[in-house]
């Protein structure tokens, strides 16, 4: 969702380099990525948080590590599931559940108001967004969004 002034989006690293994954953001025209990973560490090159961040910096992005919107481990599985299994549904109203608390909302109500000024993408590992928890974030950040511009 773009608006006049900025918006948001989401973004996976599945399937990509660093190289190829900045290329994108940089043609999106995004000025900082929002790390939504719990933990922002990767077995592929590039993608642990130092290495991400520096190299983010160097092409002209900022880069946050919001840990507070990540996705717990014991929850993870139930997003290989299609939302419509009982699994897939059980999960993700698990994770949104979880955005309710102090940390999370903070999180999103701080990075509904970036958005309403830049292009921000959300950084997590899967590729489709139907298979990770950034939609239900993106989900909740844009309603967020809405409530300011409306307001």
């Amino acid at each position: 969702m773009w608006t006049a002034s900025g918006g948001i989006t989401g973004v996976g690293y599945e399937g990509k380099t660093l190289e190829a994954l900045i290329k994108d953001l940089q043609a999106l025209g995004i000025t900082t990525l929002v790390d939504v990973r719990l933990n922002a560490i990767s077995r592929k090159r590039g993608f642990s948080k130092r290495a991400l961040g520096a190299a983010l910096e160097e092409a002209g992005i900022s880069y946050q590590h919001r840990r507070e919107l990540g996705n717990p481990r014991e929850n993870r599985a139930g997003f290989a599931e299609e939302s419509r299994t009982d699994a897939g549904r059980a999960a993700r109203e698990r994770y949104t559940d979880s955005l309710s608390g102090a940390g999370a909302a903070s999180a999103i109500d701080e990075l509904a108001e970036l958005a309403g000024r830049e292009r921000i993408a959300l950084l997590c590992f899967e590729a489709s967004e139907l298979h990770c928890h950034r939609r239900e974030t993106l989900a909740a950040i844009r309603a967020r969004l809405e409530e300011l511009v409306s307001a």
